[in-house]
């Protein structure tokens, strides 16, 4: 009677040996599916991050060609009313 309560518990012991294999297998396998997920969102954050970081920069590029073309079209304004000037006008400041 002994010998049929110890082939139980080992019975049982395998069994549950064995489901805790199975679910040990499946959360090293949940764990390889969510590290290539974060690794994915990862790679995109850092794709967008340069690419932010571009357009900042080409935003900043912009504003440095605005400033100089602003410039230019200052002197070109100055430089076409000293050519059209009246030669009776005097050549004041800021003419």
């Amino acid at each position: 009677m002994e010998n049929t309560g110890n082939g139980k518990a080992e019975t049982f012991l395998r069994e549950l040996g064995k489901r805790i294999d199975l679910f040990a297998a499946e959360v090293k396998q949940a764990g390889t599916r969510m590290e290539s997920e974060f690794q994915q969102r990862y790679d995109d954050l850092k794709t967008a991050a340069e690419k932010l970081k571009s357009e900042a920069e080409n935003k900043e590029r912009w504003k440095e060609v605005e400033d100089s073309l602003k410039k230019a079209a200052e002197e070109l304004e100055k430089a076409m009313k000293a050519a059209f000037r009246k030669p009776d006008s005097p050549a004041g400041p800021g003419t």
